[in-house]
């Protein structure tokens, strides 16, 4: 922050001894990181800054602040809370610090109070949603958006605002975040804005961050009119400004820096956060004399500079305010700083080409959606393949996002079994032509945070025991395309609705490799227009499939392969299982997997699909009117596949 302050008590009055004021700061500064916890550990002390000495004929001199629940006179009185006195003066590597000792407690700022009616637009639902408007955990009242930030991770465009507010107590990562908070609109089935992504509750403040899903997003400071872009780091007398759910504008000097205050959350959790403190302005007074209420947590706090104009630099969030029944008007903040820093957070959208949405010129969003990228394009071919149909009697099992049956990544989409946990089916596209051979190296499997967490199977399913984490899309199969859209195929590959769970017998019955093989024995024998092929595959979900540590694995697997040769629509339907497919035997893992190419109707009629026009396109059917060597004791059209050549019908 500039040293040209606008409030005439800026200039320190330093306390006596023999260092630089700059050195007595960062000596007191040191003091409070080594000191304030043991300090916190008395069950009257509620806090420990550095602030600016109030009366006693050293008005304004810098000291050690602290902050009690109840400021008595006399020992036995303070020693009947199980307290100690605190000295007058403190001595810090050589020199005599005065302290203060303040009557003031802090809670959370989330305790909602009645609405005026009409209700502001704050605190409606906002498309795009802005900082400053009414957001929250499903399950928590409201709070505020504070700024609109993006995950270094993944570039993705999230809500930051603070832990209570967006996870509280009772949440967990993958929940669902709303705007407006359920106090000011209870539909929450309605208002889905985000689902929560990272949070922090300790020393480097309360906080936390939700990816924005299903919403546009404008990042200009609601009745500001400005959108944050720095941040800063505030210092004793600076002027800030918050816009926030309950109180709207309100200004403030910052009149504590580095300071450790214990805060109650309920539920028997206590933590000490590092923060600041902001007291009143009289220059920009408050109305009903509050610079902040219940509904202000996850505000922005952003400087003001002497001219009195508000600048695009966050200097804290907003976190907490006085204790009931207290008369001093005041505010925590975290350090933005450290809260940037914990949740890997930054105010920089990524590059264009890096970007997981698109956004149009304005600096308002125009995506809602979180998605790394569209998903499987029917139309990706010359003649469309179709999204298959989950039939009726298995519909209500569909996961569905955003009322869609298909969960969107880079080049691929999934159809997702809530019962299961697993993918009833994976369409995605493949550009043979624009492959790259990018490394796997520090890729890892993860959970989509855009589901809720009960209809993932997570990596505890696959710890100690003899499970494979099998990918339906082949992550090679998804790394096409411009650099950076090939790369977040790649990271994108790993997510768990991809995978599904397989017997390590799985992996190593493969035929010598054939089915990882059939795309490419595809591009090998024929003339595929552009080398581009599209894939359809997934599990067999049978009620029969065997249960393994509460997980039913699946004991067939299969995938549809269509590409255009020469201008015409082919596909082809294969299925790896345990079953004589022609004799109608099931092997029930007494055989080894064997590799059979069916017909798409019959493939439909086993997973409950329907494959629509892409039927008209089976090789196998058209092949099998005139071979009926192809139709088993079952009834059924099947051919074992032995070898490499056995792939092709001649």
């Amino acid at each position: 922050m500039p040293e040209d302050k606008s409030n005439p008590s800026y200039n320190p009055a330093v306390p006596g001894g023999n260092s630089a004021p700059g050195a007595i700061m960062e000596k007191l500064r040191d003091f409070v990181r080594r000191e304030g916890a043991r300090y916190l550990q008395d069950p009257n002390i509620t806090s420990i800054g550095i602030g600016r000495k109030i009366g006693g004929g050293k008005d304004g001199q810098l000291c050690i602040q602290f902050t009690v629940g109840r400021k008595l006179t006399t020992n036995p009185e303070i020693e009947s809370l199980g307290s100690k006195p605190i000295p007058t003066e403190l001595n810090i590597g050589g020199d005599a610090i005065p302290t203060d000792v303040l009557e003031r407690s802090y809670k959370p700022s989330f305790k909602v109070i009645a609405e005026p009616v009409p209700k502001p637009a704050r605190k409606q639902r906002l498309d795009p949603i802005q900082p400053g408007a009414s957001v929250g955990h499903l399950r928590v009242s409201a709070g505020t958006l504070g700024a609109i930030v993006y995950d270094t991770r993944d570039g993705y465009a999230c809500m930051l605002s603070n832990w209570h507010v967006l996870n509280g107590p009772d949440g967990s990562l993958g929940d669902t975040v709303v705007q407006p908070g359920r106090f000011d609109d209870d539909r929450v089935d309605l208002n889905k804005a985000g689902t929560l992504v990272r949070s922090h509750l300790g020393a480097a403040g309360d906080c936390a961050i939700a990816r924005i899903e299903n919403r546009g997003y404008d990042p200009m400071v609601i009745d500001l009119q400005v959108k944050v872009g720095r941040i800063g780091e505030p210092e004793l007398g600076d002027s800030v400004v918050k816009s926030g759910r309950t109180t709207n504008v309100t200004y403030g000097l910052v009149r504590r820096v580095d300071t450790v205050a214990k805060i109650d959350y309920g539920q028997g959790r206590e933590e000490t956060i590092g923060c600041f403190e902001i007291g009143p302005d009289s220059q920009h007074p408050a109305q009903e004399g509050q610079i902040s209420m219940g509904g202000d947590s996850g505000s922005a706090w952003l400087a003001v500079d002497p001219n009195g104009q508000v600048t695009d630099v966050m200097v804290g969030l907003h976190f907490a305010g006085e204790g009931q029944g207290d008369p001093d008007d005041h505010a925590l903040a975290c350090y933005a700083k450290s809260v940037f820093n914990k949740l890997e957070i930054t105010l920089n959208p990524p590059p264009a080409d890096l970007a997981p949405s698109p956004a149009d010129g304005s600096g308002i969003s125009a995506t809602a959606d979180s998605a790394g990228g569209a998903g499987f394009n029917e139309s990706f071919l010359s003649k469309k393949v179709p999204f298959p149909i989950v039939k009726q009697a298995v519909q209500n099992d569909v996961y569905r996002l955003h009322n869609s049956p298909h969960i969107p990544y880079t080049h691929y989409s999934v159809c997702l079994s809530k019962s299961r946990r697993m993918a009833r089916f994976v369409a995605w596209n493949i550009d043979g032509a624009n492959l790259k051979k990018y490394s796997r190296t520090g890729l890892s499997f993860q959970l989509d945070s855009r589901i809720p967490k009960e209809f993932q199977i997570g990596n505890e399913a696959y710890t100690d025991n003899k499970l494979d984490r099998g990918h339906v899309a082949r992550r090679a199969d998804l790394v096409w395309g411009p650099a950076a859209e090939a790369r977040r195929g790649n990271r994108e590959s790993f997510y768990y609705t991809n995978i599904t769970p397989q017997h390590q017998r799985f992996n190593q019955s493969e035929r010598g490799g054939l089915w990882g093989l059939l795309e490419n024995a595809i591009y090998d024998d024929v003339e595929v227009d552009d080398l581009r092929v599209s894939v359809l595959g997934g599990p067999v979900l049978k009620e029969s499939d065997r249960e393994y540590r509460g997980i039913q694995v699946p004991s067939e697997f299969w995938k549809v392969i269509a590409f255009v040769e020469t201008g015409k629509l082919k596909a082809k339907a294969f299925v790896l299982s345990q079953s004589d497919l022609l004799n109608d035997i099931e092997a029930l893992d007494l055989d080894e997997f064997r590799l059979w190419q069916i017909t798409l109707a019959d493939l439909g009629a086993r997973n409950s699909l329907d494959f629509g026009s892409l039927v008209q396109a089976d090789t196998l059917a058209l092949e099998s009117v005139t071979r009926p060597e192809l139709l088993g004791a079952s009834g059924r059209v099947a051919r074992e596949i032995l070898s490499r050549d056995d792939l092709f019908l001649r």
